[in-house]
Parts: structure tokens; C-alpha cells; sequence
């Protein structure tokens, strides 16, 4: 069962450093608020270093680079794993660009990460070198079915395993991999692509758990994912008319807040291959 893992990170509150994009940098924070977490937001190189220091994870997410925030996430990283400490990547958009995409392939050279997490066509990017997006967003030919699920299960442990990295493909079909397992998640709903930020506000979540679950990182990745995607459902359900996607970005953040573990092992729909 997957509620624990969000019950330890209510109890620990677990500082989490994130260099993110400026789109969604508020909606982040606030949904590490929401699950019971602490967030940080630094971007400026002379500090990097001593706000890694003092949090127990950091969360790099690509979404606006610019020259000054590149060098900023490299020496965060580094530090962070200096220090044993958890770091995740959010590639935003590897394959959209030269910049995304050369930069997201050099973190991954350079920084040992905990956790990667993309869609489909960014996680493709990073495995192969070059890849397709439509913007942000994975490009269709690239969509996990029912009919292409097993290639993709045996894709991501293989980029587990060269990566040494817990892997997390979101979309339709979410996968949370390691090497060996790969959990298979159906929580969420359409709808939620209709927002700007919710895999912004996922990869922060990741972090927090990762932190608050440090000997379980592939189960701690999929109760934060899990936890999304069943946020994302239940807030739907509480929508009424004259509702729209701001209102339902912050019944999902609501939600998130009134989660408990009962509720998470309620909702959570997952298998494991």
C-alpha cells in the first residue's frame, strides 16, 4: 500500500530546493505545501550551493532556461550530490529545442539523479540523444497504449538500469520504473492536461516523497504520482458549472491538502510488471 508514503511526508515536512520555471514556480510551491512539505525557491548561482545545503532534496526542472539558471542547476546539482542528497529531473520540453536538449542530456552526464520524470518524448530524447515534442507536450506517435505498453515497461527499466535512476514516464498510462519493477498507473483524468504546471507541480511532489522516503524510492515515486493523478480525479468531481481550469488547478492543490494515506490506498490504481 501507498498511503505511508504520504503519511511520512506529513510527518517529516521535507525541505525541498527547486530551481524551476518561472510558468509555474507559485503553483509548485504551493502543492509542496499542500502534501506537507517545505519549499525553497533559488535560482541565483551565488547561493545555490548553501540552499542545497541546507534542504534534503532538490528538484531541477528545465521549463525557461536561460544561461544564468544552467549554470545555477549544475552547481546545485553537483552539491546536492556531494551531499547525498536527493535530486530529480524535470526535462520540460528535451526535444523542442538545441538548448533544451543539449542541456538536459549534460545534467544527466554530470548529475547523479534520483528520479527522472518527463513525458514519453522527453524521456526519448534523453535515452537516444534526440527526440520529437509538440512544444512541452509528447508528441503523439510516441503515446503509451495498452498495445505498446510492454515495449514501454521494457524501455524504461533498460533506461533504469543505464541511468541508475528511478524513471517515471507520465501521460495516459503513467510507468514508475527501476531496473527490475515497473509500476503501471491508470489514476487521472483527461482534463488534467488543461492545466499549465501539473507536471511541474508532480515533479516537486516526487521530490518531497523521495526525501520523507529515502529507503524506497521507486514506491515513494509512484504514491506521489498516484496521489496526482488521483487528485486530479476527485477535484474533477467537484467541479460545477461555471467552473474552469483555474478553479480546477487549485481543486487539485485542495484536494492534495485533504489527501490522507486511507484515501491515497483507496484511490491509487496501479499493477506492478
Amino acid at each position: 500500500m501507498l498511503g505511508r508514503y504520504l503519511n511520512n511526508v506529513r510527518e517529516k515536512s521535507p525541505l525541498v530546493h527547486n530551481i524551476t520555471n518561472y510558468v509555474t514556480v507559485n503553483d509548485v510551491a504551493n502543492v509542496l505545501l499542500a502534501c506537507g512539505g517545505s519549499p525553497i525557491m533559488a535560482d541565483d548561482i551565488n547561493e545555490v550551493e548553501e540552499i542545497t545545503s541546507i534542504c534534503g532534496g532538490l528538484n531541477i526542472n528545465i521549463g525557461t532556461l536561460n544561461d544564468r539558471t544552467i549554470a545555477s542547476m549544475f552547481k546545485a546539482g553537483l552539491k546536492a550530490n556531494e551531499l547525498k542528497h536527493k535530486v530529480v529531473l524535470d526535462p520540460v520540453g528535451a526535444g523542442a529545442s538545441k538548448l533544451r536538449t543539449e542541456t538536459a542530456i549534460e545534467l544527466l552526464n554530470q548529475i547523479n539523479f534520483s528520479v527522472i520524470r518527463g513525458n514519453i518524448s522527453e524521456i526519448k530524447t534523453l535515452a537516444f540523444g534526440k527526440g520529437n515534442t509538440k512544444g512541452v507536450d509528447a508528441d503523439l506517435s510516441d503515446t503509451i497504449t495498452e498495445e505498446t505498453l510492454d515495449e514501454a515497461v521494457n524501455f524504461v527499466k533498460e533506461f533504469s538500469k543505464k541511468t541508475g535512476s528511478v524513471i517515471a514516464i507520465t501521460g495516459a498510462i503513467d510507468l514508475v520504473a527501476d531496473k527490475d519493477r515497473c509500476f503501471v498507473i491508470r489514476n487521472g483524468i483527461a482534463e488534467m492536461s488543461k492545466i499549465t504546471g501539473t507536471g511541474c507541480q508532480l515533479s516537486a511532489l516526487i521530490t518531497a516523497f523521495i526525501v520523507a522516503n529515502p529507503d524506497n524510492i521507486l514506491k515513494a515515486t509512484a504514491s506521489a504520482i498516484c496521489l496526482m493523478g488521483l487528485a486530479g480525479e476527485l477535484a474533477f468531481e467537484k467541479m460545477v458549472e461555471g467552473d474552469g481550469n483555474s478553479t480546477y488547478r487549485n481543486k487539485i492543490i485542495d484536494t492534495i491538502y485533504n489527501a490522507t494515506g486511507d484515501i491515497l490506498d483507496l484511490g491509487a490504481k496501479y499493477e506492478i510488471k
